[in-house]
């Protein structure tokens, strides 16, 4: 099933005072843990239970070294680390800096590769990935999660419009 998007009109304006139209991803569904679990238990000789417990555990094990400091990469898939970002409140003096200036978050980032010259050769995850836009697609086929909504169409989470700052 290919990754849907659909056209997005940015609340930004462009220099020429223009609200342009931007693609934003779709989605259909979410697929929870336990059907995350079923589905690695079919590909190995663990049971359901297995895989959804080891699952737990990943998290639990990824949190504990994410708040101590520690970027967590897991091979083949990414690296998870923590970072703070300012509320926009700076102080004069480095002394006065205090962690009630931001808010924590985690920020993944794909496994990549790079070529000779320094560029991206591949990202997991995005790798071989088909987009197709929604209103142009056949919906007909069902993906892996489970929406609660005919032929899906839920975009919220979706991906902020491009930020030119960034």
């Amino acid at each position: 099933m290919p990754i849907l998007y659909k056209p997005f009109q940015s609340v930004l304006e462009d220099k020429n005072k223009k609200k342009l139209f931007h693609p934003r991803v779709i989605y259909t569904g979410n697929v929870s843990t336990t059907q995350l679990a079923k589905e690695i238990a079919a590909y190995s000789s663990l049971s359901t239970g297995d895989v959804k417990n080891t699952i737990d555990n990943l998290v639990t094990v990824v949190a504990q070294h994410l708040q101590a400091s520690e970027s967590v990469t897991l091979d083949g898939f990414g690296t998870f680390r923590m970072v703070m970002k300012s509320n926009g409140k700076g102080v004069e003096l480095p002394e006065k800096v205090s962690a009630a200036q931001a808010s924590l978050t985690v920020r993944f980032l794909p496994n990549y590769t790079k070529n000779p010259d320094r560029t991206t050769a591949t990202r997991s995850l995005v790798t071989g990935a088909k987009c197709v836009r929604f209103d142009l697609a056949d919906t007909s086929v069902s993906g892996g999660g489970d929406s609660g909504k005919p032929g899906g169409g839920s975009d919220e989470g979706g991906e902020e419009s491009p930020d030119p700052a960034s």
